[in-house]
């Protein structure tokens, strides 16, 4: 999961707790000297274009002139709330609550029910389990199963204010303690005005629209998911990072980095029509996949499966390259497998860290480079599958 240009160091974990990641973070923001270029508890309020430039007001109430933005604030900040009836008048009451601000699994009532498929709600609904007596897990077009422990349920379709919970097929819960929403998060750019991004739903294409849009799913239109092809302010002045969903991020964002310099530096070599006609061909692609809708268009759009993130990740590489000043590089084949089989390993390294046993693993493995981690990881999968992949 990390950079390619820096590694974890030697024995590191090898699926790292959060401080562990923090660390590395730090210790690469000092190693390639990005403090000083760093202001810290400073928020940018606003960024307009004006005729040549940005113009960015921060917190401390400084306007300040930029050629280019780098939009990287996040996607996790602003929780997404669903649309169930109820739902409301839990949160108000205290009753329910989103991830955002869950941190560690405690007593909520005997009976928790936790909304959202994604890896917060699964995890979320196993940690419980040590506390709840009952864990309702609901996830959109589930098959009912479980015990009375743990139980995986179809969409939520009603909160009532007595602690009944109406799932899809007509089942109900009773009794309901609490309610944790692991239902996502909105895009958000409070900083930008309607001039910049419009909020709201993208309108039929094609062609394009002229403006750029924040459907709260995603930012569209961008030429290699990075650059607004519109016509308020120049399309090389801005990029948007990081946005591809269900992707390893941070050598994705390395690479994307190389292409806005690119970009940056020559904004001809993005050439807007081949971009526009992409864009265009990947809506087409994703509703012949059963995106029909706008709503469920933009949900599906930053998706990326199977070995999208790979070619992603390819082809900035090369257009970066053809430069002259990027480096030639392409996605390692053990990358990809290790991806791919990440289920598998975790499940294997947890079962590891149960046992003690996983300090051993990854003892002095990174010291004489990365060709040790794809050893130990290659080791790993085939102990997980049943060899023994002891040193």
């Amino acid at each position: 999961m990390g950079f390619t240009s820096y590694s974890f160091p030697p024995s590191t974990p090898l699926f790292p707790p959060w401080k562990t990641v923090l660390a590395y973070l730090r210790s690469y923001a000092h190693h390639f000297q990005l403090l000083p270029y760093i202001r810290f508890n400073t928020t940018v309020t606003s960024a307009k274009w004006h005729e040549i430039g940005w113009e960015v007001t921060v917190s401390t109430g400084e306007t300040l002139p930029f050629d280019h933005v780098i939009v990287a604030n996040g996607h996790y900040r602003l929780p997404r709330i669903p649309s169930i009836p109820g739902v409301e008048r839990w949160l108000n009451t205290g009753k329910a609550s989103h991830s955002a601000w869950y941190r560690k699994p405690e007593m909520f009532g005997k009976k928790v029910l936790v909304v959202g498929g994604g890896a917060s709600g699964r995890d979320i609904s196993a940690e419980m389990r040590l506390h709840a007596t009952t864990v309702i897990h609901s996830v959109t077009g589930a098959v009912p199963e479980g015990n009375e422990s743990h139980r995986r349920v179809g969409r939520t379709v009603q909160l009532y204010d007595d602690g009944r919970v109406l799932f899809e097929d007509g089942i109900i819960e009773e009794d309901v303690d609490y309610c944790i929403l692991a239902t996502g998060y909105e895009m958000d750019f409070p900083f930008f005005g309607p001039d910049v991004i419009h909020l709201g739903q993208v309108p039929s294409h094609p062609p394009l629209p002229p403006d750029l849009y924040n459907s709260t799913y995603h930012v569209f239109p961008l030429a290699k998911f990075l650059f607004p092809l519109q016509d308020n302010y120049p399309v090389s002045s801005v990029a948007f990072m990081t946005l591809p969903y269900k992707v390893v991020p941070m050598p994705l964002a390395e690479a994307q980095a190389y292409a806005i310099v690119r970009v940056f530096a020559d904004p001809h070599s993005l050439n807007r029509q081949r971009e526009a006609e992409r864009i265009c061909a990947r809506s087409e692609h994703l509703a012949r996949k059963g995106a029909s809708t706008p709503g469920e268009l933009a949900k599906r759009w930053r998706i990326f499966t199977g070995t999208e993130q790979w070619d992603y990740r390819d082809e900035l590489y090369a257009f970066a390259a053809e430069s002259g000043d990027g480096p030639v590089f392409e996605v390692r084949e053990w990358e990809k497998t290790m991806y791919f089989e990440k289920n598998i390993l975790r499940g294997a390294w947890e079962a590891l860290e149960r046992s003690g046993e996983a300090h051993e693993w990854v003892d002095g493995v990174g010291e004489n480079g990365i060709e040790e981690w794809v050893d130990m990881m290659e080791r790993l999968l085939k102990y997980a599958k049943g060899d023994d992949g002891r040193a």
